[in-house]
């Protein structure tokens, strides 16, 4: 796997309004890597990815992709440069098609190059493939959200941004989500994941990085973090509960 960076935040402050949710934090994701990050609720996580996709604009810092400051750059601009965003909850829109979702995930490349796309993403899909003509509110809870990874994409994106893929759905077809953004990664797509099926998502992940009151507390290989005994209290509690010499002996703070 290329060792080299595609993401990194370099002292970011980023909120909403008057409420500043990142402060000062810095980390990096490697490319072609699963990245992670965990935390107590209202640790910083969901707004790392919004920050990331545009949805809020730095305060101070910056938010390289590949080197390039993108910090407070558009939506379009964003996608353009091959990030996509996969939000929390259910994001389609239900009283169309399947096919019809499709086609506006591929809005931006022109309906040509939408068309001969579907079929390529359909096939890491197989369920969601016979349902192509069903109306998206008909289909299951774990149909929806591969929809909307197979919408993401369409725009063979170099980045995946992903919040909470598992909430409602069966651990069988949590399963099948996580070992599609594994193959991503392993092809090359640089995949950044909030989760709280925590020791799952360490399974398929290749760092975890923690995050308390929107600063990093730690960054670990996630193999090596799904065997501290201390995850639990890591996840719920934030970093500063576990032992203090087995922590501070392998972050990157």
């Amino acid at each position: 796997m290329p060792h080299d960076t595609c993401i990194e935040f370099n002292d970011v402050v980023a909120g909403y309004k008057d409420f500043m949710i990142l402060n000062n934090l810095s980390f990096k994701a490697r490319r072609g890597s699963i990245t992670l990050l965990l935390g107590p609720n209202g640790a910083g996580k969901s707004t790392v990815l919004k920050t990331l996709f545009g949805l809020l604009k730095p305060r101070q810092g910056k938010v390289l992709l590949d080197g390039e400051d993108v910090g407070g750059a558009s939506q379009k601009e964003l996608l353009a440069k091959g990030i996509a965003f996969v939000p929390q909850g259910r994001n389609l829109f239900g009283q169309l098609t399947v096919f019809q979702n499709l086609e506006l995930g591929g809005i931006t490349l022109g309906m040509k190059t939408t068309h001969e796309r579907i079929p390529e993403v359909l096939n890491f899909f197989p369920r969601v493939k016979e349902r192509m003509h069903s109306m998206a509110s008909a289909l299951s809870g774990g149909e929806q959200k591969q929809l909307e990874i197979g919408r993401a994409l369409l725009l063979r994106p170099k980045v995946i941004l992903i919040d909470e893929p598992s909430i409602g759905l069966s651990p069988i077809v949590v399963q099948d989500v996580f070992k599609l953004l594994r193959k991503l990664a392993d092809a090359g797509t640089t995949v950044l994941m909030v989760e709280q099926n925590v020791k799952s998502a360490l399974k398929i992940s290749d760092e975890a990085i923690a995050l308390e009151s929107g600063r990093l507390v730690l960054q670990r290989p996630a193999s090596e973090l799904l065997a501290d005994p201390h995850i639990e209290r890591l996840f719920l509690g934030g970093a500063h509960t576990t032992s203090a010499p087995a922590a501070s002996a392998t972050a990157t703070i």
